[in-house]
């Protein structure tokens, strides 16, 4: 799972990356790791997801759907000379 990205010695930051290094400290130092992210952590979670926008405007740039008898004029026009027998 990555992270994020050490700036460090630019390399990508995975979750088995950052928990090695949390390991390394001291127990106290832990303490203070958490301490210091999980209010961040708790604010990102409180705040309410971000709104998706509907899919019913997906299409709007191409303009009205076809309507009903224009794709059945259309499929009879694609079906009209099939089978071909000159192929």
């Amino acid at each position: 799972m990555t992270v994020g990205t050490d700036t460090d010695t630019d390399t990508t930051v995975t979750l088995e990356r950052a928990l090695e290094m949390l390991r390394r400290l001291p127990p106290h130092e832990r303490l203070r790791v958490i301490a210091i992210a999980l209010p961040e952590v708790e604010r990102e979670l409180a705040k309410p997801p971000e709104r998706l926008d509907s899919l019913r405007g997906l299409w709007k740039q191409y303009g009205p759907a076809p309507s009903a008898e224009e794709i059945d004029e259309a499929r009879r026009e694609a079906w009209a000379n099939f089978p071909r027998d000159d192929v």
